[in-house]
């Protein structure tokens, strides 16, 4: 008669209590005590990676930088972004302004759709997206794209949206530090038991603190930019050269930025 297999020695099977195994591959974050808290060590690639925040632009730069500045070579595509990063300072801090797409698409279904073709282009390594009012739907196929191709995948929404349901692997909520210019990091939802408290970084660098400067006009930042166009296309911006964004073939030349 045949023995019944244990389940704890499976290692495929994750228990509640303890962080799960990831099913790919981590990128480290740069932030040593966040990575603690991760499953795997980082953020994980092919999977969906929610970052809540009361005000848009001020905190995302923060946790994503260090990673972005190792994740490869390819391009780094931002939808929706609500500030013109700064590329020389970008570029101090590891991260080639050269590798950066731009894509200023105003409303939700096109900010969307931007994600979605920019997660299929082989060359790009990462989408952020700035995506105040996707729907859990919208969200689940944004995550089946990350997961088809193996991409980095970050989503920006508003602090009010983490009473909603969500498909995201990896929730999380930055604030800043009450009288400080530290970010606090409450883990919402992770593959293991939950965190009671807050994750503390570190205040930033006086140098990063051009990442969050809107581009002067004039100022040369480094940026690939495409914006809305009449019709419902995406197409060039002054004053720098773009990629083609015609529909069917949005994002397809990203190459281009490797």
């Amino acid at each position: 008669m045949p023995r019944p297999f244990p389940v704890a020695a499976d290692p495929a099977i994750w228990h509640a209590d303890e962080l799960a195994r990831p099913s790919g591959q981590v990128l480290a974050t740069g932030h040593a005590a966040l990575d603690q808290q991760l499953p795997g060590g980082g953020w994980p690639v092919g999977a969906l990676v929610e970052i809540l925040q009361a005000h848009s632009g001020q905190n995302e730069w923060r946790l994503l930088l260090p990673a972005l500045a190792r994740c490869g070579s390819g391009p780094v595509v931002l939808v929706g972004a609500p500030h013109m990063p700064f590329g020389p300072g970008l570029s101090a801090q590891g991260l080639a302004w050269e590798r950066l797409l731009w894509v200023r698409a105003q409303e939700p279904a096109a900010r969307m759709w931007a994600c979605e073709q920019a997660l299929r282009c082989t060359q790009v390594r990462a989408v952020l997206g700035w995506l105040p009012q996707a729907r859990v739907d919208q969200l689940r196929r944004l995550q089946m794209a990350a997961a088809e191709h193996a991409k980095l995948l970050f989503v920006m929404r508003p602090a009010r949206a983490q009473t909603e349901s969500s498909p995201a692997v990896l929730r999380l909520l930055a604030s800043l530090q009450p009288g400080g210019d530290g970010v606090a990091v409450d883990i919402l939802k992770r593959r293991g038991p939950p965190v009671v408290q807050p994750v503390q970084l570190a205040a930033r660098a006086g140098r990063l603190a051009a990442l969050l400067t809107r581009g002067r006009p004039g100022l040369h930042t480094g940026l690939h930019m495409a914006s809305d166009m009449p019709g419902g296309r995406m197409g060039a911006a002054a004053p720098h050269p773009v990629l083609s964004t015609k529909a069917g073939d949005v994002l397809a030349r990203t190459a281009a930025l490797a």
